[in-house]
């Protein structure tokens, strides 16, 4: 029976596995390059305010719930690809976003308007935040355990189902 399994393979089998084996070890190097610097455990103190002119204190904010912390930019276009789901998930969780480096709070306002976006965001026209949080660029994610740690760390895109799952792993 195996010997049936090996002559039915294709004789460049082995070195696709190969191929693949290489290419995940690689991704997974190239994440965890990327997520170096970002912070683990207690999320950083945050204080500010979102356009909406509410205050908002990191350590409250979502009250026992898991949170989405998510930075992003109008000018990145893979932040455009993730908008949609952001914007989903921020009427079933807890969402803050930060625009990072986007302009005023009327220009940030008007771009939300235009793409029908209805998240809570916060300016980090300075990149303040960025720095705090150890992020290189956007988008990045974290989600925030009921009791204030960071659950998850997610740099580049990511799907919405694969947020969602992390925000309800997090409870």
């Amino acid at each position: 029976m195996l010997e049936k399994i090996r002559q039915s393979l294709k004789p460049g089998w082995k070195s696709t596995a190969v191929e693949l084996l290489v290419f995940v070890l690689m991704y997974a190097a190239i994440r965890a390059w990327m997520q170096r610097d970002l912070p683990q455990g207690a999320v950083p103190p945050m204080q500010a305010i979102t356009l909406a002119g509410e205050p908002v204190d990191i350590a409250r904010y979502g009250r026992g719930r898991p949170v989405l912390i998510h930075f992003w930019a109008t000018w990145c276009s893979v932040c455009r690809l993730e908008q949609g789901s952001i914007n989903a998930i921020s009427r079933d969780y807890p969402v803050l976003t930060i625009a990072t480096q986007s302009g005023s709070g009327s220009e940030v306002q008007g771009y939300l308007q235009k793409n029908q976006l209805h998240f809570p965001v916060v300016l980090d026209d300075s990149g303040e935040l960025l720095q705090r949080f150890g992020l290189h660029g956007v988008p990045a994610s974290f989600i925030i355990d009921p009791r204030g740690n960071i659950a998850y760390r997610e740099v580049g895109y990511t799907t919405g189902w694969g947020l969602r799952l992390r925000l309800w792993l997090a409870t």
